[in-house]
Parts: structure tokens; C-alpha cells; sequence
């Protein structure tokens, strides 16, 4: 086994349970769930890629940037639904969230 994998392995796994844990201590702010689940997305396009270089495969490359790309509209959407939120409730709090109805 190669020390490069290994390492990048390593790597995959501190993030992503790192990501995991700011999405499920976390139960208050929604911000910080937000960049987790990027965090999330991040970990696991980085395998991708260096999984994809290390097989010397490019199909490992073309599923980072198609995470990439759903990760992007993701924080945009959220980002977008987080401001309206705001505007009408004035506070971005987790535990009011189940008022929204519709």
C-alpha cells in the first residue's frame, strides 16, 4: 500500500467525520450547518480526485466536479431561503424553524 493513499485517506476521514460532527452537535445555529454540509461535500470530492489520481482514472475527477457543482447550488439556495427567513422572523435560529409552514 502506498503512503500517499493512506495519508489522503486519512485526510478524507478527518474531514468528513470533522463535517459530521458540526452537522449533528451543532443544533442552533444555522450557519454553521451550512458550512459543515460544504465541509461534507469538500471531503468527499477530495477522495474523488485523489482516489482518481492515484487509480490513474478520470471518472473519479468527473464525479468531484459534479459534487462540486450540487454543493454550489446548495449553498446558494440555502443561502437564499436563510436571508428570506431572516427578513420575516428576524433571527436565524434553529429551533424556530418548525414554525414554517408550506
Amino acid at each position: 500500500m502506498n503512503y500517499f493513499f493512506i495519508s489522503t485517506t486519512f485526510t478524507f476521514l478527518l474531514l468528513f467525520l470533522i463535517s459530521l460532527l458540526g452537522m449533528f452537535i451543532n443544533k442552533k445555529n444555522i450557519l454553521i450547518m451550512l458550512m459543515s454540509l460544504e465541509m461534507l461535500f469538500l471531503a468527499s470530492s477530495f477522495f474523488f480526485i485523489f482516489s482518481a489520481v492515484y487509480l490513474d482514472d478520470i471518472s473519479g475527477q468527473i464525479f468531484a466536479i459534479l459534487i462540486l457543482t450540487v454543493a454550489a447550488s446548495e449553498s446558494a439556495i440555502g443561502l437564499a431561503i436563510l436571508v428570506i427567513y431572516y427578513r420575516i422572523r428576524n433571527t436565524i435560529s434553529v429551533e424556530l424553524m418548525d414554525l414554517m409552514k408550506g
